[in-house]
């Protein structure tokens, strides 16, 4: 049986995809040690999955809620997007697939000129809409009412008439050994086109999506030619991405690295 406060703690955390011992602690009025308790119980029934400092909604078959996913690391993707943006020319023809951190490197990419965006994110498309130097192209498809992002046969047919410069996609979940992961096989379809049709692909993900599991495989990171992070807490993810010649990024890492040694 959960208490009162721990079924309370659950629905937090399935609002806002995870939750923080210190912020638990100061808003019940009670020690950081009785949060990890009611954490640590919560876990036990596999409800959810202990993260540093706090923990995350452990379904692996449900992704959590669109306005959560863009409240989590936010910042860490507004970085994400920025690294991003940096790796593509002005006067590029781009892939951009669904995502929140996605939409960050869209907002990045605003100041680029003469680019030809592709997506199958109507949240993208309207970002870039109002620029004259970005010509926005949409998919066709079914509209998934809970995210914007557009899926099913007709985008994955759409994009297969394009062969782009840059892709850049993201993903629900990061395994250890490299698996990308997502939750809807509609959409898995469409980024396995993208990657299949981009000279170049970009994987975009924060640092959370290690914590993540989903059912769906997408491919692996070894296919894709630079992973731009905000930090990478996985060993062995660095090692696939040195054998696989897979360039990583670190935005804020390399941020604060570069802040430390100045």
């Amino acid at each position: 049986m959960l208490s009162d406060r721990q079924l309370q703690i659950l629905e937090i955390a399935k609002r806002a995809g995870r939750v923080q011992v210190e912020e638990l602690s100061q808003r019940y009025e009670v020690s950081v040690q009785t949060i990890r308790k009611d954490l640590n119980d919560l876990c036990d029934q596999r409800l959810l999955s202990r993260v540093h400092g706090g923990a995350v909604i452990s379904s692996g078959v449900e992704n959590v809620g669109y306005d959560a996913r863009r409240a989590i690391a936010a910042a860490e993707k507004a970085a994400i997007g920025r690294a991003v943006a940096d790796l593509v020319p002005d006067r590029a023809s781009l892939f951009i697939n669904i995502g929140t951190t996605t939409e960050a490197v869209a907002t990045a990419l605003l100041r680029h000129a003469g680019l030809m965006v592709i997506t199958n994110n109507i949240n993208v498309a309207t970002i870039m809409r109002p620029y004259p130097e970005i010509e926005v192209v949409i998919a066709g498809g079914v509209v998934r009412r809970s995210d914007g992002g557009i899926v099913g046969e007709a985008a994955v047919d759409f994009i297969k008439q394009f062969r782009v410069d840059v892709a850049v996609i993201g993903v629900s979940a990061i395994d250890a050994d490299g698996s990308l992961l997502d939750y809807d096989y509609r959409e898995v379809r469409v980024a396995q086109a993208i990657i299949s049709n981009a000279r170049q692909v970009i994987l975009a993900s924060d640092a959370t999506k290690f914590d993540r599991s989903a059912p769906v495989r997408i491919g692996h990171i070894s296919q894709i030619d630079t992973f731009v992070t905000d930090h990478c807490p996985l060993p062995q993810i660095r090692r696939i991405c040195a054998e696989a010649n897979v360039r990583l990024i670190e935005a804020v890492g390399a941020k604060a690295a570069a802040e430390e040694v100045a």
